[in-house]
């Protein structure tokens, strides 16, 4: 039945994880479960509702039945403070086995192989994101601003992966790293360490996919050049001159020798002229030294033919040898990074799924575990959309998925449905087919 295959079987991958959480309290009231406490801040999240539950409270006060059963198996509702509690010392790692089988799920079902390029590769952006900051709240683990003529601020970072592809709007977010602060450190720790950790930690996780790893300049270093080899990733990271002068000092002398090829093509956009001119050279070294990692380096830069004016500049290193044939497609490849912004954290932090709202902080592992689990939903959502033709169509129909999101908020709220598919096909009916008569309050819609 549309809507409740892929989705089943996500929540199912969830509710193992769950029921695998540690129990965390000490004392004999244990009148709600780990596994609720964890589906009921994931159900929160999935239907960006910070209320649903309430709502679903209150349906069941009324009338015996509500949507936290019926679409999460939620078996008794705690309270926010209640899944704060339990939460709060349960480590956000305890959740990665939910995003390694969803992830499988995608492979086994073809979803995953939809994100191939051209070239072959699979594309993951790392990228750092803030997603808490306050004046008042923090822990031991929070990144700190000190200014003179304001308070201290607070913070929270994570790097943030996803397997993106160019042209496609689905993102797949993977496993994060989070930024934390050792107490008594002498430095606070950033985002480029973070990132080497979370090459470090998985390697073993996603080698095997033959992951091809994006980011920006901070990261074309020759440490983490040599981690991402070490761990199995093929690499395209954006490379400024500002940054890399032994490089590009490197350049000239190729250049004035003619070893850097080059590549124009023009594109007619329907007003103006575009000239794409590409640049590359193999074998070109990453920084000063006779241990200097050995690197493939390509460049693009747009203008417009009518004006001379620059629409676009950047350059790259990549573990890939360049040629001719592949260098556009493989510059391609490197400005996908910009969709873990646009397609990932944007939507995280703008379309309803409040990405930067403290839903809770804690003193230990609360803001992590919380986020582990936003991505989680987000992961869901894409899943869902790529696998399931109703899901899929509804988001065409409503194209605005603060509508969408709205809408299924509202309905849940008055009306209790026996699963997703339930709920899809009755949202589905109504688009095309008009509201009809109205549905009966006292009954679960199937």
């Amino acid at each position: 039945m549309g809507g409740n295959e892929a989705f089943g079987h996500l929540r199912g991958i969830l509710d193992e994880t769950l029921r695998a959480l540690p129990e965390t309290r000490k004392g004999p009231n244990k009148h709600y479960t780990m596994r609720d406490a964890g589906l009921g801040a994931f159900s929160a999240l999935f239907m960006q509702s910070p209320s649903f539950l309430a709502h679903q409270q209150l349906m069941q006060t009324r009338r015996g039945f509500n949507n936290a059963r019926t679409l999460f198996g939620i078996e008794r509702i705690p309270t926010d403070n209640q899944i704060r509690s339990q939460l709060d010392p349960v480590a956000p790692t305890a959740l990665w086995p939910a995003f390694d089988e969803a992830l499988e799920y995608a492979r086994a079902g073809g979803a995953l192989e939809r994100f191939r390029t051209t070239e072959g590769h699979l594309l993951s952006v790392l990228d750092g994101t803030e997603y808490f900051r306050s004046t008042k709240i923090h822990c031991s683990q929070c990144s700190h601003t000190e200014r003179a003529d304001s308070p201290t601020e607070y913070s929270h970072m994570a790097v943030a992966a996803a397997i993106v592809a160019p042209g496609k709007p689905e993102v797949l977010p993977l496993v994060p790293e989070f930024v934390r602060q050792s107490e008594g450190a002498a430095v606070q720790e950033c985002e480029l360490v973070a990132g080497q950790r979370w090459i470090a930690s998985n390697g073993w996780r996603y080698r095997q996919l033959g992951l091809t790893i994006l980011a920006d300049d901070k990261y074309a270093n020759q440490p983490t050049c040599r981690k991402l080899l070490g761990e199995g990733f093929h690499f395209i990271l954006v490379c400024k001159p500002t940054s890399h002068p032994g490089l590009y000092e490197s350049l000239e002398v190729d250049r004035k020798g003619g070893f850097v090829e080059s590549l124009r093509r023009t594109e007619w956009t329907g007003r103006e002229h575009l000239i794409y001119d590409y640049q590359f050279s193999n074998e070109v070294p990453l920084r000063d030294g006779e241990d200097a990692l050995q690197l493939n380096w390509m460049q693009l830069t747009i203008t417009v033919q009518e004006t001379g004016e620059q629409k676009y500049r950047n350059s790259f290193v990549t573990d890939f040898t360049i040629t001719a044939a592949n260098v556009e497609s493989l510059v391609e490849e490197g400005r996908t990074r910009w969709k873990i912004e646009n397609e990932n954290t944007n939507t995280l932090k703008t379309k309803g799924y409040h990405f930067e709202h403290n839903f809770g902080h804690g003193t230990r592992y609360l803001s992590e575990t919380l986020l582990a689990l936003n991505l989680l939903a987000f992961l869901f959502h894409n899943l869902v959309e790529l696998m399931d033709e109703l899901y899929r169509e509804l988001r065409q129909l409503l194209k605005r998925r603060t509508r969408f999101y709205d809408d299924i908020r509202a309905l849940t709220s008055y009306l209790c449905f026996a699963g997703l598919g339930s709920l899809l096909r009755f949202m589905s009916r109504a688009l095309r087919e008009g509201p009809g008569p109205p549905p009966e309050l006292d009954q679960i819609i199937d």
